[in-house]
């Protein structure tokens, strides 16, 4: 079926078209397009869930080149908290890569699942920033964020002036990095997924500061796994060409739109998006289709 859809120009406008909305969703959330992208072309496009993982990293580092731009001139992203996380992503990600082919069809999904539910649950505990309050600044900050100097400010249009922030519990960031890099190369889906989670509820930044610097951050972790994806054919050209495209466009507006929407609407939609995803997936997992066989 991957050839006929190659031949088919319909299809090509279709990826793109459906990789600019996902990528525009995705890039606002700071979970690039993977996320969405891997569902919909399974349940949608009919594509074998490895070649759909294969389009999806591709799109992951697309999304991420877009958006970051856009992001570090609003002085969103944190860049040297991106670069100490970083080193314990792409280290999970090299791993998961030496794992992905051992693991069945369904149990993917499964693990999509679950980790989308537990994605959802830990973003809803946390309903506000801490940086309005004595939280912020509040002594017995963990002193790795001190001494790396990771502590820094953003600016809230909301409030019209720079907000501080600092950098809790690195340790226990470090550690959810390795298990968000390890889970993108299984499925592709940039990690960003358990990023923000991990940096909102562990690191304690503010959602916006979160999405930013993940959305920095996938495009490393991605590239680390995508070369083994390719080797194995698994990234057809055809089909990965038309995704990264849409996901270019659709990161910059998604940027555009984070930079506007306030902190307590992007944590719903984030909530909204993990939960009806999940639950999707899971139904997936136990062999129910319900938009027909995904491969």
């Amino acid at each position: 079926m991957t050839g006929a859809h190659a031949t088919d120009l319909s299809y090509t406008l279709w990826l793109f078209a459906v990789s600019l909305g996902a990528s525009a969703l995705g890039g606002m959330l700071g979970m690039a397009s993977g996320i969405f992208i891997v569902p919909i072309l399974t349940l949608f496009g009919h594509l074998d869930i490895h070649v759909a993982i294969g389009a999806s990293i591709v799109s992951v580092i697309a999304c991420s080149c877009g958006g970051a731009a856009q992001f570090l001139r609003g002085r969103l992203t944190n860049v040297r908290l991106a670069v100490v996380l970083e080193t314990a992503t792409t280290l999970g990600a090299l791993s998961g890569v030496l794992l992905s082919g051992f693991i069945p069809v369904p149990v993917l999904f499964f693990i999509f699942a679950v980790i989308l539910l537990l994605s959802a649950q830990q973003m809803l505990a946390r309903r506000a920033d801490p940086v309005a309050g004595q939280r912020a600044n509040a002594p017995g900050a963990n002193s790795w964020g001190a001494s790396l100097r990771l502590d820094s400010s953003y600016p809230d249009r909301a409030l019209g002036r720079d907000v501080g922030y600092r950098v809790h519990r690195v340790p226990l960031g470090l550690s959810l990095m390795y298990g968000a890099g390890l889970i993108s190369a299984l499925l592709g889906i940039g990690s960003g997924v358990l990023k923000i989670p991990a940096m909102d509820t562990a690191l304690r930044l503010p959602i916006k500061v979160s999405s930013a610097t993940s959305n920095f951050m996938i495009g490393v972790t991605a590239a680390a796994s995508a070369g083994a994806y390719f080797l194995r054919g698994e990234i057809v050209s055809a089909i990965a060409g038309p995704v990264a495209l849409g996901s270019v466009v659709g990161a910059v507006l998604g940027a555009r739109v984070l930079m506007r929407v306030s902190s307590d609407k992007l944590r719903v939609l984030f909530v909204v998006v993990l939960a009806l995803l999940a639950v999707q997936m899971l139904l997936e997992a136990f062999g129910v289709h319900l938009f027909g066989a995904s491969s």
